[in-house]
């Protein structure tokens, strides 16, 4: 079985649990593989990712395995802008945020089984460069923290991270230890470009914390809200309290 997202934001969690802890969301657009089906819980696989998780059977559509293998082969085109809306033929409206996918968009609409959907905003289709990286980064600014999150309305450090990449046309994995998997070391911090990624561990070596480099040692990340700090040899210098807040442990060139 398969299915796609029809709604705007919808908590992905770790258990089949309106109480249990979000560890992702699915945004509108995603398609995944559904493993497992109860009465009112599926756990899913995201294509995008392969995350897996529980979501309620209320929160989004099947489509057919059919549907699933063109959007598969599809290249994604993403809403570009930072909050947007779409409308159904019935003029109900849908708030998506950047990043939504948009299923086969041609002239404006787009259809999700038997329902036509119109967006006529911005939107992202093709691999942007580095620097464009920075510019989507600087959209969520001032985004809260939210453990699990994906939006402007909320987001955590590698769904920060995740989510610009994707938007500019590059596929990074959903946490921070994973993304640290990918990608090519940097030696020293005096390589590093903006648009590259560092890594943060905690005291036993984990890797728990990543940030997007910008211009003169400065890093976007998500701790708190997405804010901008500097960026040394240490880690994070935290511009607020004047002291280190994450410990460094590698730069990545990812493109």
């Amino acid at each position: 079985m398969f299915g796609i997202c029809n709604l705007s934001i919808v908590p992905l969690r770790s258990e089949a649990s309106d109480a249990s802890e979000m560890v992702s969301q699915v945004i509108f657009g995603e398609h995944f593989e559904i493993l497992e089906k109860t009465k009112k819980w599926s756990k899913i696989k995201l294509s995008f990712d392969s995350y897996e998780g529980f979501i309620d059977n209320k929160q989004y559509e099947e489509i057919t395995e059919s549907l699933y293998v063109k959007l598969q082969n599809e290249h994604p085109i993403f809403s570009g802008e930072l909050i947007d809306f779409i409308t159904d033929s019935e003029n109900n409206l849908t708030t998506i945020p950047i990043g939504a996918r948009l299923p086969f968009l041609n002239d404006n609409s787009f259809q999700i089984n038997n329902i036509t959907y119109k967006y006529e905003g911005k939107t992202v289709g093709q691999k942007l460069s580095k620097n464009a990286i920075v510019e989507i980064a600087y959209l969520f600014l001032n985004s809260p923290y939210l453990w699990g999150g994906k939006t402007p309305f909320g987001i955590d450090c590698s769904g920060f991270t995740q989510t610009v990449y994707k938007i500019c046309g590059h596929k990074l994995l959903r946490d921070a230890k994973e993304q640290a998997t990918q990608g090519e070391v940097l030696s020293f911090i005096e390589e590093c470009e903006p648009g590259d990624l560092a890594f943060f561990d905690n005291d036993e070596g984990i890797i728990t914390h990543v940030g997007i480099i910008m211009n003169d040692y400065n890093i976007i990340h998500a701790h708190g809200k997405v804010r901008i700090d500097k960026l040394d040899h240490s880690g994070i210098y935290n511009i607020d309290t004047q002291q280190h807040s994450h410990r460094l442990r590698v730069i990545k060139k990812m493109i």
